[in-house]
């Protein structure tokens, strides 16, 4: 599948972006309006917050399902049948008249955007010669960025103007867009036939327990004790739904996770530095706020002003990025970024009460052009390290990578601060105890990012063979790089 002539790959982005920027922008937009939502169906905060919550963990918990379905049925076909779902979903909720149903049209949303996510990558590769695959995931991820840096501001404008329910309503020619443009531009690509594999059920539904349970605990640790007796249950029952699932995937004619990619060196490496690239990129999403808002007395507005200046940064280098790694390969420039991403982190850890703006501004800078300068060329290593028919597993592989590590990032990052403040009201927190966390939140972050900078330089390259089911399948150079794999093996 490649439709890079006469512009068409510009369109199949537009399209992806399009969905892609929909269902980020659903995740970050309706936490800014949750207080609003919550005054307008008066009930209490325990009960709106699954209005948010419920969104994440249904997608989360299905891009995998989703990622090996499109191998299956077809990435175009399945990444449109997602908007099909997402749109009216959205409808669904904007006219929602209880609360309830709004978190029912919001499961639905959930749905919706893990089969966008999950095929949106595999569309995109296939779309554009293996030479531009850099530059396209790099103005993928810029457009999302641009996305997540104005949603918030956005999000308020809307409900200042014309009410929360907006924020739903503009979903709707967003996606009618990216379904009319994908409809026509984007290429039907190969797949597996049904009678060749079929959909693992069991192992898709191991997958969603084990996942729900996971993000359970992470999410209700702190509150619970990460040591108390709940939170090591959910754990215990998520290593044995793990087992389970993998068991499954080992004895499955036609597992929903081909196990065998994580034969490749390239494609298991990848992961693991996706993983503490999102888990950095969490704490400091989550850390720099209470910085500005309980440490410096900066008001909510102001504070998100700040905050868009990695995702501003983040705009501008994504594409560089991708650029770079369509001419030298993908290893050295993921690894400088892994290294700005921990020498920004670091910067983070010295920031005090009588830090400057300045110096606040140039950490989050340094933070959000390190992280992409490695996610664009790591995404296009790991993707293109994944065989044909294995493109949409992968790229559902790599979108839960994304969500599990921002989860765990905000767990830690909570349980840092948390445990500083030794047990303290989220508004009663001393400026000095958040001065404390914010420093040893930022240097275990930072050696988390240099221990990732070291997975990423370690990752193998060149003419290796890699194992693929039970077959070695020699690696083909990437065109237009000189160590990436162009991905185009059979298995």
């Amino acid at each position: 599948m490649e439709s890079d002539k006469g512009g068409a790959g510009i369109l199949v982005l537009l399209s992806v972006s399009l969905g892609t920027l929909m269902s980020a922008l659903d995740a970050s937009v309706v936490n800014t309006v949750l207080p609003v939502i919550r005054a307008d169906y008066h009930v209490p905060v325990e009960v709106i917050q699954w209005v948010s919550t419920t969104y994440l963990l249904v997608m989360g918990s299905l891009l995998l399902t989703f990622g090996r379905l499109g191998d299956l049925r077809g990435q175009k076909r399945v990444y449109l049948a997602g908007l099909a779902v997402f749109v009216p979903a959205s409808v669904g909720c904007g006219i929602a008249p209880s609360v309830e149903m709004l978190i029912a049209a919001r499961v639905l949303q959930g749905i919706g955007a893990a089969i966008v996510v999950s095929n949106a990558p595999a569309i995109l590769i296939g779309s554009v010669h293996p030479a531009r695959m850099g530059q396209f995931l790099g103005l993928q991820a810029a457009i999302t960025s641009i996305g997540l840096a104005l949603g918030p501001s956005l999000g308020g404008w809307l409900t200042d103007q014309w009410g929360w329910r907006t924020i739903f309503f503009i979903n709707v020619p967003i996606g009618l867009a990216a379904f009319a443009i994908g409809i026509r531009r984007i290429p039907e690509g190969k797949y597996l036939k049904p009678r060749e594999e079929t959909f693992d059920r069991i192992g898709a539904l191991l997958f969603l327990g084990a996942f729900l349970s996971l993000q359970v605990a992470l999410s209700r640790g702190n509150d619970w004790g990460w040591l108390a007796a709940p939170t090591l249950g959910v754990f215990a029952g998520c290593a044995a739904l793990a087992f389970l699932f993998l068991r499954q995937e080992t004895i499955a004619k036609s597992p929903m996770l081909h196990l065998p990619l994580f034969r490749i060196r390239i494609f298991t490496f990848s992961v693991g530095s996706a993983l503490a690239n999102y888990i950095c990129m969490a704490s400091v999403l989550f850390l720099v706020p209470f910085y500005l808002i309980q440490g410096r007395g900066f008001s909510a507005t102001r504070a998100g002003i700040v905050m868009t200046a990695q995702f501003l940064s983040m705009v501008v280098a994504a594409p560089i990025s991708g650029r770079i790694a369509d001419r030298v390969g993908s290893r050295l420039p993921a690894t400088i970024g892994m290294a700005v991403l921990a020498a920004g982190l670091f910067l983070l850890s010295a920031m005090d009460g009588d830090s400057s703006l300045p110096f606040v501004v140039l950490g989050l800078v340094v933070t959000g052009v390190g992280v992409s300068i490695f996610a664009t060329p790591n995404n296009s290593a790991m993707l293109g390290a994944a065989p044909e028919g294995r493109k949409g597993i992968a790229s559902g592989i790599l979108a839960t990578s994304r969500l599990l590590g921002m989860a765990t990032g905000f767990s830690f990052a909570g349980a840092v601060l948390a445990g500083i403040a030794g047990g303290r009201s989220g508004q009663g927190i001393p400026p000095q105890l958040v001065f404390k966390a914010i420093h040893i939140g930022f240097l275990a972050a930072g050696s988390m990012a240099l221990a990732g900078t070291a997975l990423t330089a370690a990752r193998s390259e060149g003419n290796a063979t890699r194992q693929c089911s039970g077959k070695t399948i020699p690696d083909e150079n990437r065109a237009g790089g000189k160590d990436e794999i162009a991905g185009q093996a059979t298995t």
